[in-house]
């Protein structure tokens, strides 16, 4: 145990694991912030196609030799207003939608993989995720990413609660309901795109999910269910970063696996057991 104590202290030591506990923090905080929204508006298929979206513009980075992080920012933008045009223009729903642009922005990653002339490690960073290779500019990246979202969820925050509730009363409110809706896709995208290298874009959907899922299961209340979110995504990326470090794991898996088991422990200790089974409105 003193060993294992001695591992965790010898973190601290090096400049490159600050800068991994900074990301985590933020990243984590800030996907589960999000999540809360996501959930709560049953679009939990939406993180997953905007993830897609943007790796096949840190792809198509590496093979022109562009900027892997604005290009799939790029990417996850212009997937963001097609959902939003097909899904509005095309009559059809955003599950639909998403489901169409999931597969050929996936379709066009992998073309351009195939195009490449080698084998790119740093490409399959993006995939799987590797928050110890975080460098300072992604850093810089993230944080900037980190204020900002934070800042127009703040602004704009009576617009993002009655969408997530109550899209008539907004609209009767003056608030326009299919802005909001793309307004909350982009800071989406950020988020996602800021997150490929931390946990990868395979399970980047899940830092989204599972502690707004959690949360969810504790309270009926919106702000308690924002914070315990919150609480937990940041706790489970510190967790799975520590663990990926001391065992030599991938970040990206241990930090969902320990999402997974708050959701277990959440799902079983849920106080919503002990009410009543018939569904009480988030206040």
């Amino acid at each position: 145990m003193q060993a294992f104590f001695d591992m965790v202290a010898s973190i601290f030591e090096y400049s490159f694991l600050w800068r991994s506990f900074v990301a985590a923090i933020m990243i984590g905080s800030l996907c589960s912030l999000l999540g809360v929204f996501v959930v709560l508006k049953g679009l939990s298929f939406a993180g997953a196609g905007i993830a897609h979206g943007a790796f096949a513009g840190v792809a198509f980075a590496f093979l022109i030799g562009a900027n892997p992080f604005l290009m799939g920012l790029v990417f996850a933008l212009a997937m963001v207003l097609m959902v939003g045009v097909s899904s509005q223009k095309g009559n059809l729903n955003v599950d639909a939608s998403i489901g169409i642009l999931f597969a050929v922005t996936m379709a066009l990653a992998i073309l351009f993989i195939g195009m490449m002339k080698q084998y790119n490690t740093e490409l399959f960073s993006f995939l799987f995720g590797n928050i110890l290779a975080v460098t300072e500019t992604d850093l810089i990246y993230m944080s900037l990413i980190f204020f900002g979202v934070i800042a127009v969820l703040l602004i704009g925050f009576r617009a993002f609660y009655y969408w997530a509730f109550d899209e008539i009363m907004a609209e009767a409110s003056g608030i326009l309901m299919p802005q909001v809706f793309y307004l909350f896709l982009s800071l989406l995208a950020f988020a996602i795109v800021a997150s490929l290298k931390v946990v990868g874009e395979l399970l980047v959907n899940a830092f989204i999910i599972i502690p707004a899922a959690s949360s969810y299961q504790l309270t009926y209340s919106f702000k308690k269910m924002a914070v315990y979110s919150v609480l937990l995504g940041a706790f489970a990326s510190v967790t799975g970063l520590v663990l990926s470090f001391i065992y030599d794991i991938p970040s990206g898996a241990s930090i969902v696996i320990i999402l997974g088991l708050e959701f277990l422990i959440c799902t079983i200790i849920s106080p919503k057991k002990r009410w009543h089974k018939a569904a009480k409105p988030i206040d």
